[in-house]
């Protein structure tokens, strides 16, 4: 998979937050092996190739994937209200 370019328009858009690998992994607490799958997957954000040797993500992306997960996550329900 190569990284999406990053388009000058893209760049110039106010407010437009990147992260990189380091800060990512932080965000999302997955194995860089696994946010790659998934990229190829088209199930994580895509990286944007900065220069040939640096990528970066796209902040307000991955915290719409982080809601997405976090809405869609099964919840728990608490043992004294489960029907007997």
């Amino acid at each position: 998979m190569t990284a999406r370019e990053l388009t000058a328009e893209a760049m110039r858009t106010p407010g437009k937050k990147l992260i990189n690998r380091k800060q990512l992994l932080e965000m999302v607490l997955l194995s860089e092996r696994t946010i790659l799958d998934m990229e190829k997957r088209g199930d994580f954000p895509r990286r944007f190739a900065i220069t040939p040797r640096l990528v970066a993500w796209d902040l307000e992306e991955v915290e719409k994937w982080i809601e997405a997960r976090k809405s869609a996550a099964i919840q728990p329900v608490a043992p004294c209200l489960q029907p007997a």
